[in-house]
């Protein structure tokens, strides 16, 4: 089982060294990496430079360039992307173990799975090692999507077939296209999805979606939006979503 991994990044200098140990130090599994920087300024570009001359570079290939926006740079990997299962690593994320994708890669053994995904610790962005939110993300049922649940995004692998056939992350939206692509993924009925009860990812807070008000709103309609298009809800399913969120600030 070949698993493509894609890391969209933007002066992310500061961060992606983190994220590349993590990715180096992932036991027993068959992965192309794939890199695809925006455009940085900050040193981001030498850094992977580095990595990708070193002897045992875990980079498979990489590219920088201009882009609109990480929903763009990730259906560029997506489009790179060779192997059967594809998934996503933020340039300021790690893996929580070091036997993440072999797990992931067991799930896929089993042909009938088209997507699995698992829980996300979200930490703080100064202190990465103290745990700010719990994302415990739970089985899925396709009728748990009306009452705003979806899985952490930065967990889920999906097979590289499912993208040929219903394409990528839609550019329209600029901070919701990860929920627009998961409520599409399984409103479409997919035969078979896995959840790992564990952590997989940890995330730094102070993202896109959440860094500011205006951000905060921009994402609400957007999500809206997303939920009317994929026929799954309204304003009930996004009022639950919102809510959701507080359990994760309660520790697990």
């Amino acid at each position: 089982m070949n698993l493509s991994l894609i890391t969209a990044c933007y002066n992310s200098a500061s961060t992606l060294g983190e994220t590349l140990e993590s990715v180096r130090f992932q036991r027993d599994v068959s992965l192309e990496y794939l890199l695809i920087d925006g455009g940085s300024s900050d040193g981001t570009c030498a850094l992977i430079q580095r990595e990708a001359s070193r002897q045992l570079t875990v980079v498979s290939r990489w590219l920088s360039e201009p882009d609109d926006g990480i929903y763009d740079a990730l259906n560029k990997g997506i489009h790179l992307a060779t192997g059967d299962v594809v998934g996503f690593l933020h340039a300021d994320d790690v893996f929580a173990h070091e036997c993440v994708l072999q797990r992931v890669a067991a799930c896929f053994e089993d042909p009938s799975v088209t997507a699995c995904y698992g829980d996300l610790e979200y930490v703080w962005r100064n202190d990465s090692a103290s745990v700010a939110r719990y994302w415990r993300a739970g089985e899925f049922d396709v009728g748990r999507l009306r009452r705003g649940w979806m899985p952490p995004h930065p967990t889920l692998y999906v097979r590289r077939a499912w993208y040929e056939i219903h394409g990528g992350f839609d550019v329209s939206y600029k901070i919701s296209a990860d929920y627009d692509l998961v409520l599409r993924l399984l409103s479409s009925r997919p035969e078979k999805v896995i959840y790992l009860p564990e952590v997989l990812v940890r995330m730094r807070t102070g993202g896109l979606s959440n860094g500011s008000l205006g951000n905060i709103l921009r994402k609400s309609a957007e999500d809206y939006r997303a939920l009317r298009t994929n026929q799954i809800g309204g304003w009930g399913a996004l009022v639950w979503k919102n809510l959701s969120k507080l359990g994760q600030f309660v520790s697990r």
